[in-house]
């Protein structure tokens, strides 16, 4: 029975590889220990690939906590992308050639299996690497390099406080690497919606802002930094802090002010050729770009239609299940709409929009995820060591920032996680929605997941520090869902707030389909989610235009949340009395972020060992 099951789990691995059915037919045996020492050569080999690709990206390096190259910025050229898929290339051969997955253990086939398909996916991708805006108002260089800066680079000692002066030193040579990728873009079309360029123009003026760009104003949030933290130093006298003050604001004026400048006097001339056409159907092959997309996003093979009906079908049950906390609260009819309006305008359901109600929500952001931090043994047996911080998201670039987002920890435990939120405008924070907002990007949502995946330590590096769209968010809408089956969620307006975010991302589904294949126009869009969600105008505006600009990845989060959903009550139903809620999400967060297909193979292994 063990040999009939070891050869069944392996099937169902194998047919997650793309050379499975060949090796399953070409099968050999291989004894324990040459498995055990394979399984040991493949993770060195993995890890080994890791670190040489992080040794290429500086600015991965910040992110993880090495400081290597802490001075120099990541090369964004497109000669320096092509390079990168010769290397991709070399990996998935020396993969092929170095290791039969037949000789690997169930844990190291489904890294084999991981690795094989997201190198062939990236090089498969690799045509649609201009099938994106560099700058738009989520996110890009013009935005990101700033807050790296601010929340990344950290300086505990004067070389530190050095390689943040070279970086903004840097940012004139890297814009210019921009300009050429918008240039590139432009030359086949790839230009952003109109829509964006004031957002960037906006965000672009509020960075070279302030002192010392400007005299007698406020101080620039980039020199408020570099001076607090060089003001900390304790390897540094006051002539030499002075000193690094005085150098970071050279850097700024000669570099930081031009470079943004220059990008601003292109993105003006490039906003000219700018179209109100905002889907990707009007990209080159878009609708072939947005198969691929969708592909990668949800990593299933579900078309644009089967997810646009999908999400039909989600906003109409939540609907119902809406219906019955109206009936819960006594309001005064059963019209879902009239419900709708008054939970988006009710002032009771609002912070003021002062600075003291933005802090007020700030905290009580920090008090729900301490009650959850309390409740998690009830559902997890792992518990990340990373702590977790809540941040306002920084002025200069609240205005165009989404609603809420998080920020993994540094892996050497020097920077905590961070759920960042967004208190720009307090009318778009509901209070309804602060559990459920919570528990995604803080525990047990995105903090957990990646928290944990960070501190495992019979994982190569590349599983720990991954990701796709459809698992990591995924993850973090199911945990939306969880802590109410352990008694949270008592107050009907919050469970309401749940309810509001899930029907949020299965509107997801019918308007970014709608958008790339079905040519809605951001006025559709914008209808249909004010008849079907409860959600302020401008939040949905901000939530409209983030599709437009990032093509498929709101699909991810329903699909991967159902998905986990779904392999959960096929194990209940399957084990029954032998199934335990804190196994399974253990099970789910200690394996690394996984496509569905690899998640799903993994699970009915699990279920078949504990049926066995």
């Amino acid at each position: 029975m063990k040999k009939l099951l070891s050869l069944f789990l392996s099937i169902l691995i194998l047919t997650s590889c793309g050379a499975g059915e060949q090796q399953t037919e070409n099968k050999q045996m291989f004894t324990d220990a040459e498995i055990k020492t394979q399984g040991t050569k493949a993770n060195k080999f993995f890890d080994s690939i890791f670190d040489t690709d992080v040794s290429r990206d500086p600015l991965r390096q910040s992110y993880l906590g090495i400081k290597k190259d802490y001075d120099k910025w990541t090369d964004i050229s497109d000669e320096h992308a092509k390079k990168e898929l010769e290397f991709l290339k070399a990996d998935l051969e020396a993969l092929h050639k170095t290791f039969s997955l037949d000789a690997l253990d169930e844990k190291t086939k489904i890294s084999y299996c991981l690795f094989e398909k997201q190198c062939q996916q990236s090089i498969d991708n690799f045509k649609w690497r201009f099938h994106n805006y560099p700058v738009n108002q989520m996110e890009g260089t013009h935005s990101t390099i700033p807050a790296f800066l601010i929340n990344i680079h950290t300086v505990a000692n004067k070389k530190e406080a050095e390689a943040y002066i070279s970086r903004l030193s840097g940012i004139s040579a890297l814009f210019d690497q921009l300009i050429v990728n918008l240039k590139m873009r432009a030359e086949k079309n790839i230009i952003p919606p109109k829509f964006v360029f004031p957002y960037v123009i906006s965000d672009c003026k509020n960075i070279i802002s302030g002192e010392p760009f400007e005299k007698g104003k406020r101080v620039n949030a980039l020199l408020e930094d570099i001076t607090k933290k060089v003001n900390a130093l304790k390897d540094a006298d006051d002539a030499t802090k002075k000193e690094l003050i005085s150098k970071a604001k050279d850097a700024m004026i000669i570099s930081v002010k031009p470079a943004y400048e220059k990008l601003m006097a292109y993105w003006k001339e490039l906003e000219k050729k700018a179209t109100s056409d905002d889907g990707a159907w009007k990209l080159p092959d878009g609708d072939a770009f947005y198969d691929a997309a969708l592909k990668q996003t949800t990593t299933t093979n579900m078309t644009a239609d089967e997810i646009h009906e999908l999400g039909l079908k989600e906003v109409a049950r939540i609907h119902g299940e809406m219906k019955e906390i109206m009936k819960k609260v006594n309001f005064k009819n059963d019209n879902l709409n009239d419900f709708f309006d008054f939970m988006r305008t009710d002032k009771q359901f609002y912070y003021p929009n002062t600075a003291e109600g933005k802090e007020a929500y700030r905290v009580k952001a920090v008090k729900i995820i301490e009650d959850m931090k309390k409740e998690l043994p009830k559902l997890f047996v792992t518990l990340p060591k990373a702590s977790i911080e809540v941040k306002a998201v920084e002025p200069f670039r609240e205005k165009s920032a989404g609603g809420a987002f998080y920020e993994e920890p540094a892996l050497d435990g020097s920077r905590p996680g961070r759920y960042y939120i967004n208190l720009y405008d307090m009318t778009n924070q509901a209070t309804y929605q602060m559990e459920a907002l919570a528990y995604h990007e803080g525990i047990p949502g995105h903090h957990m997941q990646i928290a944990i995946a960070q501190e495992l330590t019979d994982m190569p590096k590349f599983r720990k520090n991954g990701g796709n769209t459809a698992y990591v968010e995924g993850w973090a809408l199911y945990s939306e869902r969880v802590p109410k089956e352990i008694g949270f969620y008592t107050d009907p307006y919050s469970d309401f707030g749940r309810l509001a975010m899930e029907l949020f991302r299965a509107a997801r589904l019918v308007v970014d389909t709608g958008i790339h294949r079905k040519k809605w126009t951001r006025e559709m869009a914008l209808k249909y989610f004010k008849e079907n969600t409860p959600d302020p105008e401008g939040d949905n505006l901000k939530e409209i235009e983030r599709y437009i600009v990032w093509p498929s990845q709101a699909t991810g989060y329903k699909i991967g949340m159902n998905k986990i959903l779904d392999l959960r009550e096929m194990a209940k139903k399957k084990l029954g009395d032998k199934f335990d809620i804190r196994e399974y999400n253990d099970l789910i967060v200690t394996s690394g972020p996984l496509p569905m297909d690899i998640l799903e193979d993994m699970v009915n292994s699990w279920v078949a060992k504990k049926t066995n």
